[in-house]
């Protein structure tokens, strides 16, 4: 049990299924010296060019020691060696809250933050920031040594385990028992503090079903070889969603429209690199793990490894981002209007470039 507690305890710091620098307007036009004059056209052009690729602007980028910033980890690696097309400062936190608030007092450009914390932020700026794209889907998972459990349904008259009693994982599991055609009392709920006293509770009572983000679900999966994945929360979702239930989004990356406005190009070639960063991750795992490591995210490669596949990375933009992250706002809104900030963001909410 020490070392069932030991390995989560690790994962604690990377939990949450979230500082910036001095920045200021570098953007300027290439020097020209007296042996290589340019014409007036060819210097506009020159500049253009260095707008659309990010220009010298420095974006402030913060992100969660979790799922969300493992799909970040290529551009991180490639903005320290020099090799990005943009120009990045990097900032991982622990806390969700240290996001909005850094959002919120304009020290970080772009977040990626909790999709119902996008939300919560755009109300309390009066529309000031925007999503740019969704970077990871669904990563809650039952987990138990219960095979017979094959869906949601297959819960009816158990108990599942689980942690944050009015959160949006806890809105996420009542959603889809709902949807599934169980009614209340149809499944017991129990709370627990954290992640570690699931696993516990798991360790001791073999039936029982343990509802887990990743990379946690991983870390018990390890530490306990009975335990299995009996159910992924986001296929479940995604199968009562109907057309307008959009899918189960963990999260999203929101920029200040300021930045938008005044940036374009860094905000454009950040896009563009965080796609492909994403993609790498989901393409090269193994390779990705130890960037996982090295980045403090998770400790062990050989566990981030097993956990990545499970993490949804994803890079989902315009109107498919719209589609599937306004549903998803929906169904907390009606469960919860606090839940997204008292009110259902307006179209300017999804940046469409």
């Amino acid at each position: 049990m020490k070392k069932v507690l030991s390995v989560l305890m690790t994962f604690a710091m990377t939990a949450a299924l979230l500082s910036g620098c001095a920045k200021g307007n570098t953007e300027s036009t290439p020097a020209v010296t007296a042996l290589e004059q340019e014409s007036p056209s060819e210097t506009a052009k020159e500049s253009s060019e260095v707008q659309s690729s990010g220009g010298s602007y420095t974006l402030t980028i913060g992100s969660l020691k979790g799922p969300t910033s493992m799909g970040l980890v290529r551009l991180m690696e490639q903005s320290e060696k020099g090799n990005a097309k943009g120009s990045y400062d990097f900032t991982m936190v622990t806390a969700a809250d240290e996001l909005l608030g850094k959002v919120v007092s304009g020290e970080l450009d772009v977040a990626l933050v909790p999709a119902n914390m996008a939300s919560i932020i755009y109300n309390k700026t009066n529309h000031g920031i925007s999503v740019l794209d969704i970077n990871t889907l669904g990563v809650l998972y039952g987990v138990s040594a219960d095979d017979t459990i094959k869906t949601a349904a297959d819960l009816k008259g158990k108990t599942v385990y689980l942690t944050g009693k009015g959160t949006t994982p806890d809105y996420a599991l009542q959603h889809v028992l709902k949807a599934s055609g169980l009614a209340d009392g149809d499944v017991t709920l129990e709370y627990k503090s954290e992640a570690a006293e699931v696993v516990s509770v798991l360790k001791e009572k073999p039936d029982a079903v343990g509802l887990l983000p990743q990379p946690f679900a991983t870390a018990a999966m390890v530490q306990n070889d009975s335990l299995k994945m009996v159910l992924d929360l986001t296929k479940e979702w995604d199968a009562t969603a109907g057309e307008s239930g959009g899918s189960l989004v963990t999260g999203v990356t929101v920029c200040r429209n300021e930045v938008i406005k005044d940036h374009a190009g860094a905000v454009a070639a950040f896009m563009e690199e965080h796609k492909e960063s994403a993609e790498y991750a989901n393409d090269h795992v193994a390779e990705t793990a130890g960037l996982v490591a090295a980045a403090g995210i998770i400790e062990k490669a050989p566990v981030a490894e097993k956990a990545i596949p499970y993490c949804s990375i994803t890079y989902v933009d315009g109107d498919q981002m719209k589609s599937l992250l306004s549903g998803y706002l929906k169904v907390l809104y009606d469960m919860d209007p606090a839940s997204v900030g008292g009110t259902l963001p307006a179209d300017d909410f999804y940046y469409m470039p």
